[in-house]
């Protein structure tokens, strides 16, 4: 007798999501964890220049974003390898110089606003996906939405930093 006949359930098939949707994910998700690694090296060299009176803790807020989006990284290379079988990139998305602390924070800015924009993207075709991914969908939908909102908290914590409203 069968386990599903015991517990009295119908199972569902198993469902293998087509290789192009598979595909597209993972490369989607592959250029935002190169995105990821840009902003990690970015982050952590432009601490590394920020000087003058009162720099410690914006030194200390850089690395600090610099951490999250090491997070971050590890969450894509998770969800393409174990959630959907693909390879996760060793690329790093170009990286931008600033001198001053106003240039870091602005560059900073824009490439935070940058990645939300893509990652609501990617949420976007989670969700367009979603019969497609009975098994993954979830932690996929859950884990791009947490990201987002970490870069939500970093746009507000720089614009803080930069005196905007």
């Amino acid at each position: 007798m069968s386990f599903s006949k015991v517990l009295n359930i119908t199972c569902l098939p198993i469902i293998n999501m087509s290789s192009k949707v598979k595909e597209e994910l993972v490369n989607m998700l592959n250029k935002a964890l190169e995105l990821e690694h840009a902003a990690y090296v970015q982050y952590l060299s432009h601490a590394e220049i920020v000087d003058g009176l009162n720099c410690e803790p914006i030194i200390e807020r850089l690395k600090e974003i610099a951490s999250d989006e090491a997070k971050h990284q590890e969450i894509f290379r998770t969800l393409i390898g174990d959630y959907l079988g693909g390879v996760p990139s060793m690329g790093i998305a170009e990286t931008k110089s600033a001198k001053t602390i106003q240039e870091i924070l602005e560059v900073n800015l824009e490439d935070e606003k940058a990645a939300v924009d893509f990652y609501v993207q990617i949420l976007k075709k989670i969700a367009q996906e979603k019969e497609n991914l009975p098994y993954e969908y979830l932690k996929l939908e859950h884990e791009v939405r947490h990201v987002i909102m970490d870069e939500q908290e970093h746009i507000a914590e720089l614009k803080k930093l930069l005196g905007l409203k």
